[in-house]
């Protein structure tokens, strides 16, 4: 589904923040992506989603070449790719629900298919019952949680989970991936960027473990190694 070769990504005047990297994530996986700061995951993160251009290599998603995507197709690879980072950027004057159907509008949906989705993800994630709060009047878990359930109104095949549980407690971090594995279960391929051993160990769940901007360990149950 995923595939990285030979990915290399230059940044003036000569720093390497993607080394030749090559992996492949296939359909359905749940694959925890690893490495210390500064070792090419975020950069990797967004050659993924199109925000960075790779310098040499070429990345694939499905049959899909986006090495060289142009800019008026990343709206249709972002709806691949459900991503969830670390800060929650949720709008503070909507509620959850606005919150959610904003990202259907701005996609041009109309209102009939906003209403019939936007309480089905409310319901997957576990927070029908208080999806007209507004985000000031829910936890930290609750509102990273709805982070989740905006990521998934488009269906994507991928979710890209870059740090969801930095801000979060070891409880509701626990409950953060316990949601994703349950995503995981129903389908849709998981790619979790963490610093969290305790995280990557309970999972048990491939880790690929990233290096001076190249890998340097896969694998298939493993731990944290750094």
């Amino acid at each position: 589904m995923i595939t990285f070769e030979n990915v290399t990504k230059i940044y003036p005047p000569n720093i390497k923040a993607l080394n030749n990297l090559s992996l492949f994530i296939g359909p359905g996986e749940f694959v925890s992506i690893v490495g210390q700061s500064g070792t090419g995951k975020t950069t990797m993160v967004k050659a993924l989603i199109g925000e960075e251009r790779i310098s040499q290599g070429k990345i694939i998603l499905g049959d899909w070449d986006i090495t060289h995507i142009k800019q008026r197709e990343i709206p249709y690879l972002r709806r691949q790719i459900g991503v969830v980072f670390q800060d929650f950027k949720l709008l503070p004057k909507k509620t959850l629900f606005e919150n959610v159907s904003f990202a259907m509008q701005v996609c041009g949906h109309v209102p009939s298919q906003i209403k019939a989705i936007v309480p089905q993800v409310f319901k997957l994630v576990g927070l029908e019952h208080k999806m007209h709060r507004y985000p000031s009047e829910v936890s930290g878990g609750e509102q990273q949680r709805v982070v989740i359930a905006r990521s998934l109104v488009h269906r994507p095949k991928i979710l890209l989970a870059d740090e969801p549980t930095g801000n979060l407690d070891s409880i509701n971090a626990a409950d953060i991936i316990s949601l994703l594995e349950r995503i995981n279960r129903l389908g849709t391929t998981i790619i979790l960027v963490t610093h969290n051993k305790e995280v990557v160990n309970s999972l048990r769940r491939r880790v690929i473990t990233i290096d001076g901007g190249r890998v340097i360990s896969d694998q298939k149950k493993g731990k944290y190694l750094l």
